[in-house]
Order: C-alpha cells, then structure tokens, then sequence
C-alpha cells in the first residue's frame, strides 16, 4: 500500500449532512451521544476534530468512535492526522493545506480511503492536485464562523457557485452553515454540508439534524 502508483477513490459517496466534532463545543451531551444523537437525525459522515489533544489522547477518542460507527454505515474521517487515521483504521482523513501532499496521504493510506482537500483562496483551486486522488473538497469558510478563526476570509454563496462551476467531485461547504442557510448553500452547489457548533452545542442534535437532512 505505499506503491507510488496507488491512486483512485473511496466507495464512500460524500452526500448530506456532514458533523464535523469540537469537545469544547460540546455543552449540553457527550461527544458518543452527540455523534449517536445526529446520526438519528440523518448524519451521513462524522469527522473528528481533534486540535488540543495529545496524538495518544486523539488516537483513543478515534477507537472509541470507530467502534461506535461500526454498524452505521457512517464513515469516519480524522482531521489533519494521516497517522490517527491509519492507527484507528478509520475511513478516511481530511486534509489541509499546510498538511500531508495528499499525493504522499494516499500512499499511506491506500485506493479505498475517503480523502478530503481543503480550500480556503483561488490560489488553493489553481493548485489542486491531481483531483482523481480526491474524494471531495472543503469549501472553507462560506461564512464567518467563530470555530475556525485562521481563515483567508469567506467564500460566500457568489464564490461556492463559482467553485462549483470549476470542479466536478463533490463539494463539502462549512463555516457558518445552520437551518435557516443552508438550503441557499445546497442551490449554491454544495454537495455536502459541513456542520459544528450547529449540532456539538445543540441541545436536541437530532432534532436539528433533521431540519437539513431533510434538505437534501
């Protein structure tokens, strides 16, 4: 699996309502109820964001989400770390621009993994890589969100359609994105909606869960 002629894509489909995990943001549940809560309300990829926490700390939340996914059909993807991803066997990893080449990640981790590509400027989308190495791209942020405070600025409604009409692998949107938006960033050309706060601090995540998945 580290032939540097390895290529191709997941079996995963990146479609729907995406949560994107924060423990600091989770205020009313635990993570494990907040990740079972949106999945009952229709969830269709949990990725676990994981900023302050020792590599041994991430590891052992990505085992303990791992086993709780096993009989979901929901993929798990691990933020930023090729390493926690490999170790958890978990389905994928979502990448940066200032991490792993994902030429280099999809070495590591083989053809079936789910590899997401940020990007946050123009000079990202003139830079992509090869795109049949890629699941999917972040659209970062469509909105000002308070929890990612390191962006280049937003790429609103105007700069998702204009992406969109540029790249044809699905598009992940976040930043921002809540119920009463998010029907304007599916028409906009999202495939996915990518969500924090939105679900981690909700009191009913399922309830709130529904309110988008229902938009799709």
């Amino acid at each position: 699996m580290t032939s540097a002629s390895i290529s191709g894509k997941s079996k995963w489909i990146i479609r729907g309502l995406y949560l994107v995990t924060d423990r600091e943001l989770c205020l009313n549940h635990s993570l494990e109820d907040i990740i079972n809560f949106s999945i009952k309300g229709g969830v269709s990829v949990v990725q676990l964001r994981e900023k302050k926490s020792t590599t041994s700390e991430f590891l052992q939340i990505a085992l303990n989400t791992k086993r709780q996914l096993i009989n979901t059909n929901v993929p798990l993807i691990i933020n930023d770390r090729v390493d926690i991803a490999l170790a958890s066997r978990a389905d994928g990893v979502h990448l940066g621009q200032s991490d792993m080449p994902v030429a280099e990640a999809r070495k590591i981790l083989g053809p079936d993994a789910i590899i997401g590509l940020s990007v946050e400027t123009w000079e990202d989308i003139y830079n992509l890589p090869d795109l049949s190495l890629i699941d999917y791209i972040g659209v970062s942020p469509i909105f000002a969100t308070p929890t990612k405070s390191d962006t280049k600025g937003e790429w609103g409604l105007d700069g998702l359609k204009k992406i969109r009409a540029k790249i044809g692998i699905p598009l992940v949107a976040i930043g921002g994105i809540n119920a009463t938006n998010a029907s304007s960033v599916i028409e906009a050309g999202a495939d996915s909606l990518a969500v924090v706060s939105y679900l981690c601090s909700a009191k009913d995540p399922e309830t709130e869960a529904k309110k988008i998945k229902r938009l799709f």
